[in-house]
């Protein structure tokens, strides 16, 4: 690993972390104090559309608007203890990875001092200005290890939104893993991506962010940052990818392993509540082409806004047919924290449609259904929830865009973002694909598609998941994939001119032998396959880990798989075996040279053919 201004550990198998059962990681109780009133309860909206009867026989026509409630606490500067109400949420949330408490911690504009926000499992924060700086800590915002005893790889699902920082250290701490984005945040100082102790870490995502002083990534296996502006960058474990980035290292993958893009091609940042005034709306940004730096430079970012009357303001009671009731008069959906099962599919249909989660708001589909789908329209907006899968096998748990989707949506494209998908570990699940794009001109922006490799409910064959992202539509961008453990192909890229910036995979560690992946005459599925017919394709920064911990004699044959033809092409490839736990023999197609041993060192291709 390249040296760095501190000492840093010897890199050893993410895996071994990973799957430690957590026992007692279950949450308790809601606390009876987040529930209830108090000064730092959830601001009601003071617009709501009111119900009428809808038409006879039929269902009353839902409102729009209405109370965010418990688990959304909304603090202004004159709330008393917001320290101790920080505190409440960490002490239930910080080692509960499999339960059920959700919370959002949302911050009206001013300045606060003197906080250090430390967030755990299903916990977001952020602030209700239009900019992040018109909402001002002066403190930190915390993500650290020491549930775990210093070992950050399981510091999954929490997110810091939309605020501006001011470390009292001078740099603040965000030790994370998947599914813990970082957006249109400014700290005012520097930020330290390890734990305390320089323990391991497997993360992660930055995007729209502005960091006046330096990025210390130390012990982080791998990072994507999009669109944002940094003080600088001190070093690199195997694979860092940058793209639009204002203060990013040049490239120079294999070594140091920094894959660098100028812009990135396509963005639209995530939408976002906010205050106006006394009312909440939610912002949509614009889209931007060539991006590089933050949409929010000169403070106010570019785009349109919708009053929360125009949303149906959900909570985990309300059953799939009310949420496609909502969508069907029009509204949008904001899903308030909590865990909602779904007996049918939720069907968004309806040309810019926004659905947006809270506090990492989790769907459940029952009896094998399909959690979400989307239509062929343009615009839609998904992002900010968790999909779980369902003790029932789901054919697939979310489609964006039906079977043959062809319309062009090159002008109002539909976003996925923070978006996470989840099979097994908090109980048992099954899928067989997880998250399936057939949508043209998608975009696809963070993601973790992750079947469980710890926890309860996971085993080859109890928590059965073959496929992680399938592709099928044109055009398609993502931007920081994570796809990790499924028992097939972990992406399967059917579409012409698709593009992946940044692609972080580990392979299933469970597998029991050779023969459970052997994939016709080639030893294991890889973990990011380009159709054979595909004429165009393009990637930078992509990584896959292998881990066969139940057999270690696997032998993978490679870690990505495409035709060889000159418009297919990749960039900064590496394949890694965990402690010499199962071994590659290629890197992409026959071309890289094999693993070997037991001292995690990657094999490397820098472009491909």
């Amino acid at each position: 690993m390249p040296s760095s201004p501190t000492p840093s550990p010897t890199p050893e198998p993410s895996g071994v972390r990973r799957r430690s059962l957590l026992g007692a990681a279950a949450a308790a109780p809601v606390l009876a104090s987040l529930a209830g009133a108090g000064s730092a309860s959830a601001a009601p909206v003071t617009s709501v559309a009111s119900a009428t009867a809808g038409p006879a026989g039929g269902p009353r026509a839902l409102p729009g608007g209405g109370d965010l409630g418990p688990n959304v606490i909304v603090f202004d500067p004159s709330t008393a203890n917001i320290q101790g109400r920080l505190d409440e949420v960490f002490k239930q949330q910080e080692s509960a990875q499999f339960g059920t408490g959700r919370y959002a911690l949302l911050f009206k504009p001013g300045t606060y001092s003197g906080l250090n926000a430390q967030l755990g499992f299903y916990t977001s924060i952020a602030g209700l200005g239009l900019s992040p700086d018109d909402t001002t800590i002066n403190g930190d915002v915390t993500v650290d290890a020491g549930w775990f005893d210093g070992n950050a790889t399981q510091n999954f699902w929490r997110s810091a939104e939309n605020l501006a920082l001011v470390p009292v250290s001078g740099t603040n701490r965000w030790a994370v893993s998947q599914a813990a984005p970082f957006r249109r945040m400014h700290v005012r100082g520097g930020l330290n991506l390890a734990p305390d102790g320089y323990g391991w870490a497997s993360g992660g995502y930055i995007a729209d962010s502005r960091i006046d002083g330096t990025v210390g990534p130390y012990s982080q296996q791998q990072w994507y940052t999009r669109d944002s502006s940094v003080g600088g960058w001190l070093n690199a474990v195997w694979n860092m990818v940058f793209s639009g980035v204002e203060g990013a290292p040049a490239q120079s993958f294999p070594e140091p392993p920094y894959t660098t893009l100028e812009t990135t091609p396509v963005s639209r940042e995530k939408p976002f509540l906010y205050l106006d005034g006394d009312e909440y709306r939610v912002f949509l940004p614009e889209k931007r082409t060539g991006a590089r730096g933050v949409s929010w430079g000169n403070g106010t970012p570019r785009g349109t806004s919708l009053p929360l009357t125009q949303f149906y303001v959900a909570k985990p009671a309300d059953s799939a047919a009310t949420l496609n009731q909502a969508l069907e008069e029009g509204l949008h959906l904001l899903l308030t924290p909590g865990i909602y099962h779904l007996d049918r599919t939720v069907e968004v249909n309806r040309a810019g449609t926004v659905v947006l989660g809270l506090g990492y708001a989790t769907l459940i589909p029952d009896n094998g259904v399909t959690a979400l789908k989307v239509a062929d329209v343009d615009g839609v907006r998904l992002a900010g929830f968790l999909v779980d899968a369902g003790p029932v096998n789901s054919a697939t748990l979310v489609e964006v865009g039906p079977e043959g989707a062809s319309a062009d949506h090159s002008a109002n494209p539909t976003t996925v973002q923070d978006v996470f998908v989840r099979i097994g570990g908090a109980g048992p699940g099954k899928a067989t694909t997880s998250l399936v794009v057939n949508s043209r001109h998608t975009i696809v922006d963070h993601t973790w598609v992750w079947r469980a490799d710890h926890g309860d409910g996971v085993g080859w064959e109890t928590n059965r998941a073959d496929y992680g992202v399938v592709v099928n539509g044109d055009d398609v961008l993502i931007t920081g994939l994570f796809v990790e453990h499924f028992n097939k192909y972990d992406v399967q890229w059917n579409g012409e001119r698709g593009r992946t910036v940044f692609f972080q995979n580990e392979k299933a560690y469970d597998a029991p032998d050779q023969a459970a992946i052997q994939n016709g005459s080639i030893k294991g599925y890889a973990a990011y396959k380009v159709g054979d017919d595909v004429t165009e394709h393009e990637g930078w920064g992509l990584g896959s880990y292998c881990y066969y911990n139940v057999n270690p004699s696997i032998v993978q044959h490679h870690g990505f798989a495409a035709p060889n033809r000159s418009g297919v092409r990749f960039h900064g490839l590496l394949v890694v075996s965990l402690g010499g736990n199962g071994q590659y023999e290629c890197v992409i197609n026959d071309t890289g040279s094999p693993t070997s041993g037991t001292d995690t060192v990657p094999s490397k291709v820098v472009q491909y053919p």
